[in-house]
């Protein structure tokens, strides 16, 4: 007989060492059901979605006897980004050379034990994009998740998976992490509802660093008080709080870099508040020509512009330099690492790699000095009961493998959007609101660096009232304008003509619009209409104003060259380009058409 069964033979009325033997089969039986969980999740690609990188069960810690409260987090489960430790496991980082580099983790991280210890229970860690550089979600070792609203789409990232994980309702909430948007665009595009913290307000020990200035341990849910339960755990906040009045602010500029109907969004958003008590009438502001008057710091970084431009030039400069504060953060953390090791990577993430290892800055005191402007700038207009309202994206999720020269604006534009919260360091919540062209759209709200109970009870507050509203939306049909006596247009006309050149751009826009309520057909109304919107920074509507200019007439020149305007302070720089180009096809002597295409050719390069 073995000295074991011996052991066990003659102490077998101790009672003490048969828990010892049954936590000892016991946990030779987990790692036994991990393993052939694991197995089995390798082939089980489909029916999860591409969402995992390996599957298990790690039960919560157990309820505490009565009269302790019912673990908040009891009965739901989640998964987390391959960026969390967990102990015994390897932390892949998205990448296999990263993966077999590092040893399994010694502890679990912070953020995963704190949703543990509520009750919750972990069932896998999910793709992500290599190294967490990049926002697409696409991963060329683990395979890219299948976004679940359109399968032939980028599902978002860089925590695609764990956004997918939750989209398709495998598990009930996902951990993930936002730096430039790494939570924020999964959720637009995955049609769920994704939080990014104030930054410092949920810890990251535990945590794989990409920017440390910028990273966020953010989650995503489909229903509004797990999100709500879930911020309680991780931010630990107190469950009772004064309530507050909330005041909308729209930011009408941000709105116009969207895809989707400016007045849908708005019309949405202002009704589902509506019958709501405690919130203000909306307001209305150009964000980025705030920032541009409010963050002296970006003043080096922005491109010379004119007075229209200047907004635009603002959030560019802004999107600037959160890239390099990534950049100049991630050489600093991974750099040795990167050099010794040489891993294989995607061609995207490979650039984004070799941009930041190369990456050299002679005063990094004012990336940080725009990062602190930016945080008061924010806090000075939102002070204690605002809340910005933007788009989260401005764009559809682009076609899987779409090439890397046509991803450029996509990149320029969602990054103008994902930098105000980043660089400030504001929490933001991405709530759906439906769909358009088929495509998920959602709206975002930000509000000040450590209002996190504010924003979240906000979310509880709006969210079945904005579906409400968002379903309304999507199943009205606008009614068509009517045609009028043409006379009458002209005189409007020519009022509009004599308000614009007084500069007294409102008035204009406003005469051109009555002129084409009485002739709908009249491409100068249009044409003049949208000349007046660029002044008054409304890029959106001038394009809009300008294509119906070219649906009624071909060969306007204005037209073109006024879209091509718009489109470019868009950051379109492409559809811009074909703009021009047809203006000259038109007037082949047209400098404005020749130096724009110049511009836009060393742009795109």
């Amino acid at each position: 007989m073995s000295k074991p069964l011996k052991l066990i033979k003659a102490n077998a009325s101790n009672p003490k060492l048969w828990i010892v033997v049954g936590i000892g089969v016991v946990g030779v039986v987990i790692m036994a059901e991990t393993r052939r969980r694991r197995r089995r999740s390798k082939a089980a690609g489909i029916k999860d979605f591409g969402a995992f990188v390996e599957r298990f069960e790690i039960l919560p810690f157990p309820q505490p006897p009565p009269p302790a409260a019912r673990q908040s987090l009891a009965g739901l489960t989640f998964a987390i980004k391959d960026i969390f430790d967990l102990k015994d496991h390897v932390t892949g980082f998205g990448n296999r050379d990263w993966e077999r580099a590092h040893k399994p983790a010694g502890k679990t991280a912070v953020a995963v034990t704190a949703l543990l210890k509520n009750g919750a229970a972990c069932v896998g860690k999910t793709v992500m994009d290599e190294l967490a550089f990049g926002i697409t979600g696409q991963n060329m070792h683990y395979g890219t998740p299948t976004n679940p609203q359109m399968p032939s789409r980028i599902p978002g990232g860089s925590s695609s998976g764990s956004a997918v994980a939750v989209a398709v309702e495998i598990v009930d909430f996902a951990l993930g992490t936002d730096t430039i948007g790494g939570v924020r665009i999964p959720a637009s595009f995955c049609g769920i509802i994704g939080y990014r913290p104030s930054h410092g307000a949920v810890s990251t020990i535990g945590v794989i660093p990409n920017s440390q200035s910028l990273d966020t341990v953010g989650w995503f849910a489909r229903d509004p008080s797990v999100l709500h339960r879930v911020g309680h755990v991780l931010l630990q906040l107190n469950s009772v709080e004064p309530r507050r009045a909330r005041r909308l602010i729209f930011a009408d500029d941000l709105f116009q870099f969207s895809k989707v109907p400016t007045q849908k969004t708005l019309y949405v958003v202002s009704k589902a508040i509506e019958n709501l008590s405690g919130y203000q009438l909306p307001k209305h502001m150009n964000f980025g020509q705030y920032i541009a008057s409010n963050v002296p710091s970006l003043k080096g970084f922005r491109e010379p512009s004119t007075n229209v431009q200047n907004g635009t030039s603002a959030l560019k400069a802004l999107s600037s330099v959160m890239i390099s504060l990534q950049r100049y953060e991630f050489k600093t953390n991974h750099e040795e690492w990167v050099k010794s090791v040489k891993p294989k990577l995607g061609p995207d993430v490979s650039d984004r790699v070799l941009a930041a290892i190369n990456t050299s800055h002679e005063n990094m005191k004012i990336l940080y000095r725009v990062r602190t402007e930016m945080r008061a700038a924010l806090q000075n207009i939102l002070k204690e009961d605002g809340i910005l309202v933007i788009p989260t994206v401005a764009d559809s999720p682009l076609k899987l493998n779409t090439k890397r020269g046509l991803s450029a604006e996509f990149h320029d534009r969602a990054f103008a959007l994902s930098s105000i919260a980043s660089m400030s360091g504001c929490c933001q919540v991405t709530i759906p609101i439906g769909k358009h062209n088929d495509c998920p759209i959602s709206v975002s709200f930000i509000t000040f660096h450590g209002a996190d109970k504010f924003l979240l009870d906000m979310v509880l507050d709006i969210y079945s009232s904005l579906q409400a509203q968002a379903s309304i939306a999507s199943n009205s049909v606008p009614l068509p304008d009517t045609n009028g006596n043409m006379d009458a247009s002209e005189l409007l006309k020519e009022k509009g003509n004599a308000a614009f050149k007084g500069r007294q751009w409102n008035k204009a826009v406003n005469y051109y619009t009555e002129a084409i309520k009485l002739n709908e057909t009249n491409a100068t109304f249009y044409c003049n209409r949208a000349a007046a919107y660029l002044e008054l920074g409304c890029f959106q509507q001038a394009e809009e104003d300008c294509s119906k200019a070219i649906l009624h007439d071909k060969k306007n020149v204005k037209a073109y060259l006024r879209r091509g305007t718009a489109r470019e302070l868009l950051l379109r720089y492409k559809e811009a380009a074909k703009d021009f180009k047809h203006a000259r096809v038109l007037e082949p002597q047209n400098k404005v058409a020749s130096l724009a295409e110049k511009r836009l050719g060393k742009l795109m390069s």
